[in-house]
């Protein structure tokens, strides 16, 4: 079973913060239109790199933005290399 990470939705700031380790956090940040999150940006902690914090960030926050009932239009590059190799997430793309 998956670890649970802790999800901060900061609606003012428009970004999803993820605790990928004890006070370290990633980052999605989005532009909303409706029910849609324009994804334009996300990160991880550089000591947190190459060790796979990206995916995890990304299977914690695809089921919140899941369960909060939004569609996602993936800007970021990484986000759409996410959503291209994972087909399981393609029922929250929003389709233009």
């Amino acid at each position: 079973m998956a670890e649970l990470l802790k999800v901060i939705h900061d609606k003012e700031n428009s970004e999803y913060r993820i605790e990928l380790a004890p006070d370290c956090w990633g980052k999605l940040s989005y532009q909303r239109e409706g029910n849609v999150l324009h994804v334009d940006h996300s990160s991880v902690p550089d000591a947190l790199r190459g060790q796979g914090a990206g995916g995890r960030m990304m299977e914690t926050v695809l089921p919140y933005i899941e369960s909060e009932g939004l569609k996602v239009a993936p800007i970021c590059s990484y986000v759409v290399h996410y959503f291209n190799k994972h087909e399981n997430w393609q029922h929250l793309l929003a389709i233009k």
